[in-house]
């Protein structure tokens, strides 16, 4: 066992491993610790704890000390000046003319380096511009083309379902999602209804998948026959996943009639899920545009 430290460095970031040394931690305290990019500015989430070895990258590495006020005034001011950093940057790759979208601007605490992130469609050859911000800020500068769910991650904004976006105030990193995950949950696969602000599948297709993989395993497909426990034989016409309830269409007295039953009234030969779904090449092509890997370029250098 090793005791660790969780800090982060953005909101709903990812968390990093330090060792918390003999400092009085406490989640929400301050602190100022060394990575890989340089000397950092971050709020401790995790209280100091022993985990397993196995869960942490060596070498660990030691928190420097807890944030004073004048480390909080300049971590202030660095938030000041990246605002004007994103200004002059944007001019910058005007005057270049480059076909590319800048998200955000980012110091490093000790202002040895200066983050710019952006989205593009393609690649873009942005050495000429590179050498116009080191001539202006006179700092290490680097460009980090990011992703769309990336970009929204930074900016933020209001789901459909009316709340903030998750991944933009507790979701620190991004699962693989797939259009599986939407026909398992019976959902429309209409892109419109089951993409996020970003123009992806919408990370929330993760949050139940076990529990409708779970749920659908026991139930009958629709077209099943089975016999109900009032010794009936029948056809399965719908299903209900969250509530376990199928509706049978049974015979009785020569007249078909609908009756519900719980999963556990009936006996059926398990069968491996039907895909009814009928999709074109373009609509297919078009759903598995939406889907993601869940890699992230924001996070990968601590």
């Amino acid at each position: 066992m090793i005791k660790v430290v969780g800090v982060r460095f953005r909101t709903a970031g990812k968390i990093y491993y330090f060792d918390p040394q003999k400092f009085d931690l406490t989640i929400g305290s301050h602190v100022i610790v060394e990575t890989a990019r340089g000397i950092e500015f971050g709020s401790v989430i995790i209280a100091p704890r022993d985990v397993d070895e196995e869960h942490v990258i060596q070498p660990l590495k030691p928190v420097i000390r807890i944030a004073t006020d004048e480390d909080e005034k300049i971590e202030a001011k660095n938030r000041e000046k990246e605002k004007d950093a994103f200004k002059i940057c944007l001019e910058k790759i005007q005057k270049h003319g480059l076909e590319m979208k800048l998200v955000d601007a980012e110091y490093t605490f000790d202002n040895n380096k200066l983050l710019f992130y952006f989205t593009a469609d393609g690649r873009i050859d942005f050495r000429e511009l590179v050498k116009d911000l080191a001539a202006v800020f006179r700092t290490r500068i680097e460009l980090r083309q990011i992703g769309v769910r990336d970009e929204t991650k930074i900016l933020g904004g209001i789901g459909i379902c009316g709340r903030p976006l998750c991944c933009h105030t507790f979701l620190s990193e991004f699962a693989p999602v797939s259009i599986k995950m939407a026909k398992e949950q019976n959902l429309s696969l209409n892109p419109a209804k089951i993409s996020g602000v970003c123009g992806r599948l919408m990370c929330c297709l993760k949050n139940e998948e076990e529990t409708y993989e779970y749920l659908n395993s026991r139930l009958p497909n629709v077209g099943d026959y089975v016999t109900t426990d009032d010794h009936l034989k029948g056809e399965v016409q719908s299903v209900s996943v969250l509530r376990q309830m199928v509706k049978v269409i049974v015979e009785i007295d020569d007249e078909k009639e609908i009756r519900e039953y719980r999963v556990d009234q009936l006996r059926f030969k398990p069968k491996r899920k039907k895909d009814n779904v009928k999709l074109s090449a373009e609509e297919l092509k078009e759903l598995a545009a939406l889907e993601d890997k869940g890699t992230s370029k924001l996070d990968d250098t601590k």
